[in-house]
Order: C-alpha cells, then sequence, then structure tokens
C-alpha cells in the first residue's frame, strides 16, 4: 500500500474531549475515528490490526475445536425473560428499542441467552455433546463511564465462546483447555508475560468467574499479584479469594490492570433457566452445561497501544501490526530503486507501506514513528550511491546500514 494512495492523514492533535493515550493515537495515525464517546469507528489501517488480532485468536480457538458462527446482534426479549436477565435491575447495560410492530428486542451485551436458546434444535442426546461455538461480534453496552478509548466502548466487537457439556467433569476439562488457550492468544498479541488469570467476580453473569488481567497504569481495575505463586485475585473479591487460596494479603502486590478476557463456568445454571437438556445414556433427561468465554477484540488493540507506545507513538508487536515494514523514499533519484524494492518485498510476501509521498524526510520520519510500524527501511539518493539502506526497528529506534542480500535476509 502507497501512503499517497490512504485517504486517512496523520494529525498532531486528538480531540479535545478524548483524555485515553490510546484512543489519542489512535485518532492521531489515522487508525481509528471517534464518532461519540464510546463509539469508534475503525478505519483501513485500524481494521488491518483487527484482522490480525481476530486470526490470532481464531487460530487457537480452532486448536481446542470451536466452531465459527455470527449471531444476531438483536436480542428477543421473550429469550432474556426466561433467565431474568432482561430486568434493567439485574443488567444495567443494556440498550433496547421498540419495532414498529410494538415489541421490544435489545441490541446484544452478549449471547449466553440466545446461543443456549439456539442449541435447542441442535441438542437433544449426549451424543450430540461436547459443542463449542464462537463468533466475532459487535456488542453494545451502556455504560456510565467511556472514558478509556477503546479499552472501554459503548460498542466494541469481542470474541465470544460458549461450550456445551454432558457434565461438570467435561466443562471443567474444557473451562482448563480454554484458559491454556487464551494464554497462548495474549503470548502471540505480546502481552503474555503481564496477563495473569485472575480470580474475580461474575458480575451479572454468575457469581465467581476468572479474568485476564494485563498490568496497565491505564487501566481501571485494580489485582492483587503473588508473583511467587502465580496468584492474581481482583481486589473486589480479595477477601473472600485469599482465604480460598491460602494466600496473605500482606504477601500480594497492588497493581493496576485492564480487564483483557474472561471465562464463566455456568454449570447446569443456563439449560435449566432456558430449558436446554438432553437425554443421557441412561435414558434420563439432563441439564447442559455450559461455559462462555469472552476475548474483547477492540480492548487488545487499546491495552496494546497503551503497553508498548513510547513518547513518538505506537509501537506494534510484529504479530498484530497493519504492515511489517515502513518503506521511506527520499530524493529524486532514488525513486525507482524503491519502487523496485517496494515491488519485491511484496513478491516475498512481505506487508508494506510505502511512504512515496512528496514530503520533507522529517515528516516522513515522524509518521513512521506514531503509525509504529516494526520496521522502518530508508531508500535515499545518498544512500543508493553507496548501495545501502537504513534499517530501523521501531522497538528499539537504532539505524544500521545494510546491503540489499543483508536487508532481504534480515526481512526474509
Amino acid at each position: 500500500m502507497r501512503v499517497s494512495k490512504l485517504f486517512t492523514k496523520t494529525t498532531k492533535q486528538a480531540p479535545a474531549d478524548e483524555v485515553a493515550k490510546n484512543a489519542q493515537l489512535l485518532i492521531r495515525a489515522g487508525y481509528v475515528y471517534k464518532e461519540m464517546a464510546g463509539a469508534y469507528s475503525y478505519l483501513p489501517l485500524g481494521l488491518r490490526v483487527l484482522d490480525k488480532i481476530k486470526q490470532i485468536v481464531r487460530e487457537e480457538m480452532d486448536k481446542i475445536d470451536s466452531q465459527e458462527l455470527i449471531m444476531t446482534s438483536l436480542q428477543n426479549k421473550a429469550v432474556w425473560e426466561k433467565s431474568g436477565r432482561w430486568s434493567d435491575e439485574k443488567v444495567d447495560v443494556w440498550f433496547k428499542s421498540a419495532l414498529q410492530d410494538g415489541t421490544e428486542v435489545g441490541f446484544g451485551w452478549t449471547h449466553e441467552e440466545p446461543i443456549v436458546d439456539m442449541m435447542q434444535q441442535y441438542v437433544q442426546s449426549y451424543k450430540d455433546l461436547p459443542i463449542s461455538l464462537y463468533q466475532f461480534q459487535t456488542k453494545m453496552r451502556n455504560e456510565l463511564r467511556a472514558k478509556s478509548g477503546v479499552m472501554r466502548g459503548r460498542e466494541f466487537v469481542m470474541k465470544d465462546m460458549y461450550s456445551f457439556h454432558a457434565s461438570a467433569e467435561d466443562l471443567a476439562a474444557y473451562y482448563d483447555k480454554t484458559i491454556e488457550a487464551y494464554k497462548h492468544v495474549y503470548d502471540r498479541l505480546g502481552i503474555g508475560d503481564d496477563t495473569y488469570v485472575t480470580f474475580a467476580s461474575g458480575g451479572a453473569f454468575t457469581k465467581f468467574s476468572h479474568e485476564f488481567q494485563t498490568i496497565c497504569d491505564a487501566g481501571e481495575d485494580y489485582v492483587y499479584l503473588h508473583r511467587g505463586k502465580n496468584i492474581a485475585v481482583n481486589e473486589e473479591v480479595l477477601d473472600d479469594a485469599v482465604k480460598e487460596l491460602g494466600v496473605s494479603k500482606d504477601e500480594m502486590e497492588r497493581v493496576k490492570s485492564v480487564e483483557a478476557g474472561n471465562i464463566f463456568n455456568f454449570g447446569s445454571q443456563k439449560g435449566e433457566e432456558m430449558g436446554l437438556y438432553f437425554t443421557d445414556k441412561d435414558g434420563t433427561e439432563k441439564p447442559v452445561y455450559l461455559g462462555s468465554y469472552g476475548i474483547g477484540i477492540t480492548r487488545a488493540m487499546g491495552v496494546i497501544v497503551e503497553k508498548f507506545a513510547d513518547d513518538k507513538g505506537i509501537v506494534w508487536p510484529e504479530a498484530v501490526a497493519p504492515y511489517r515494514v515502513y518503506l521511506v523514499q527520499i530524493g529524486q533519484e532514488s525513486t525507482e530503486q524503491a519502487d523496485a524494492l517496494y515491488r519485491e518485498l511484496q513478491d516475498m510476501g512481505i506487508e508494506v507501506l510505502y511512504d512515496d509521498r512528496d514530503e520533507r524526510p522529517g515528516r516522513k520520519f515522524a509518521d513512521a514513528e506514531l503509525l509504529g510500524i516494526p520496521y522502518r527501511v530508508t531508500v535515499s539518493d545518498r544512500l543508493i550511491k553507496e548501495n545501502t539502506f537504513e534499517f530501523t526497528p521501531r522497538a528499539i529506534g537504532e539505524t544500521e546500514l545494510l546491503t540489499r542480500e543483508e536487508l532481504l535476509a534480515k526481512l526474509g
């Protein structure tokens, strides 16, 4: 992609009402556009990042035999009334609307009830279980606070997965398998070292749950860490949790964090509430056991920006960067060589953002740093006379001169 073809432009200023660093940088770099508080449009560069995050999540969910689908965002009032969670007193983040025929619908904030209702058509016998399904879905939550940029939106993209089982033991085994899959996701996103499986309250979902909390100064949560035992507890359940875990609060470190994912073991609760039963081997009717598992896709994007950005701009891990190489062309005589290198890197399967604009070098370098592409390669009139290229990793910022063969070997 040539920068001259991008419809977006970098800016020095973000909207005055945007206080979150992640959104400020993403807006300035042209990754997102702020529609209103808690609602962002994802522009071509931003969409490429989200697609990279989705693909990592997709691959790890596929490895644990989950199947992808996509459900409607419109929610049936009658389905939610079965579990009692249509009530605004029980769930305070609903967006609801009246249809022209006089009926009321909600806009999906989660999909436990709808997917359990749907599975009544597909689950009759123990032979139909287990089943695991996931989707990438736009969720709508009427959040009171929406001041953390893309890390807390009223409209956001989530990967939500649901598993159905014939026994508590089978659900527990899959639950543990999902924990390991989530660890792989966060490792691949580059935030695994600072992300902890955390004991937490289930909120509107169930009594207790596990969260995946990433240490982050911009987070809205506080967790207590016991690094030696690799234990993390959300502050809101600290007193109850430390008793169960057998650790002392005095041994733990209080840190700020952001919730990057969560998982819930509903047991047979949803099956009983929603009437999802199956016929077991002995001919008896039993409720299906349900697990629910979420990863915020747009939130992960914001967390990554917050974790790695520096005073010059965004620093993307290579696995999620929209492009791998930012190619800068400087001068009048180097255009042909830069064009040739652009084509050659593309032929090698390397994603390249080519800054072919008629701009001063300082502007091009500043944009490269703001955009956060992992590697900057510079072609200039001076360099072609020396048969070299400048190679600058964004995360390190140190430039080295490479021959064409050395450059291709490093990127190949």
